[in-house]
């Protein structure tokens, strides 16, 4: 069976389950005209003021908070993502079964890239995207990065809506965010929680995720996580969970991590990452990361920086964190000239840090 196929089949199955849901969705969706609201219930008007949070009138002077605005805005810019893959026996006889894969990917640019997750299209023998109004195109894929799960596609002839930017250095715990992408299959869905959390667990690009409370199940992957404003975030990439389902602790790659890989498989079809040559920890009060060590004969040694300096510059990056000054950066390979912006006993420098060769990965022989 072909991928097309196999789509459309499937497509057809969730119609009508989807048409089902949605009917006895719209019943009690609204409160009912003929019940008078109590006084407390008159009372709790709440104030929207975040930004693409939109009000409208209900009955008896209710007021509903909704994210319908930030939700048009991100629609069009979230696929779904198709892959097959063959799985082969054991012995050479066995047959060859065609199995079909889903996740969710999110337009960049009007160029026709789009963003998902390594995991979804490793290994794909074939591959599709359904956009936000149904129609089914073939795409291909540009570049794959094992390393941060992320994968650029690339889609022609089709006129795309590129998704907007947030600035990750605005994103904080507690910010209300949604996760949109097509869970379990049953079609493009929109969940919403906040961000739990900014874990940045060590200088691996993978382990710098945002953690969220946001429902995000088996399809979500590749998927965007956006604010209120409907500007993303972060892609979802995994959850914790004993059940396999959604459990309330997702992760979201954040965007700047995405931006620079993206821009990295657009430009070399691959990650290049070039090596700092320094150890950092996290600065006890204030922004910026403190310089530990630095290589005897590295990067940054040869640049000038010394333990003790505190970066609070990379490139266009400010440092506010510890992870913000890992020792690899990525989208610039060796020989590329990255200026640091240091603070020296209360005095700035910036000094021009010729970046190294990242070293192969010690696999124990």
């Amino acid at each position: 069976m072909t991928l097309g196929l196999d789509i459309a089949m499937q497509r057809s199955a969730l119609v009508a389950a989807v048409a089902i849901a949605f009917t006895a969705g719209a019943c009690g969706a609204r409160p009912s005209t003929e019940v008078e609201p109590s006084p407390a219930a008159r009372a709790q008007v709440v104030e929207a003021n975040l930004i693409g949070v939109s009000t409208s009138p209900a009955p008896r002077g209710l007021q509903i908070v909704s994210y319908r605005g930030a939700v048009a805005r991100v629609a069009p810019s979230v696929v779904t993502v198709y892959s097959a893959h063959v799985l082969k026996g054991e012995k050479a006889s066995s047959p060859k079964v065609n199995v079909l894969g889903l996740g969710s990917g999110v337009v960049v640019d009007r160029d026709g890239d789009v963003v998902t997750n390594y995991h979804v299209v490793e290994d794909a023998t074939e591959l599709a995207i359904a956009l936000a109004d149904g129609t089914v195109v073939p795409c291909r894929v540009i570049g794959v990065d094992e390393e941060s799960d992320l994968a650029l596609l690339h889609v022609e002839g089709v006129a795309l809506q590129p998704i907007v930017i947030a600035d990750i250095e605005d994103v904080e715990p507690g910010d209300v965010v949604l996760a949109v992408g097509n869970p379990l299959g049953v079609g493009q869905s929109v969940t919403q929680g906040i961000v739990s959390a900014i874990v940045r667990k060590g200088a691996r690009p993978v382990e710098n995720f945002i953690q969220t409370d946001a429902a995000i199940n088996p399809g979500n992957s590749g998927g965007a996580l956006v604010d209120t404003a409907g500007r993303l975030v972060g892609i979802n990439v995994l959850i914790l969970s004993h059940s396999g389902g959604s459990e309330g602790i997702g992760f979201a790659i954040p965007v700047d991590l995405v931006q620079s890989v993206v821009a990295s498989l657009k430009t070399h079809g691959r990650v290049v990452r070039g090596r700092l040559g320094w150890a950092v920890a996290a600065v006890p009060s204030g922004d910026g990361a403190l310089v530990v060590a630095v290589d005897g004969d590295g990067p940054a040694r040869r640049a000038g920086i010394v333990p003790g300096d505190v970066v609070v510059r990379v490139g266009a990056r400010r440092v506010q964190r510890q992870l913000d000054a890992a020792d690899v950066v990525l989208g610039s390979g060796p020989g590329t000239r990255v200026p640091v912006e240091i603070m020296r006993r209360g005095v700035a420098a910036t000094l021009d840090v010729e970046l190294a060769p990242v070293p192969a990965p010690n696999n124990g022989s």
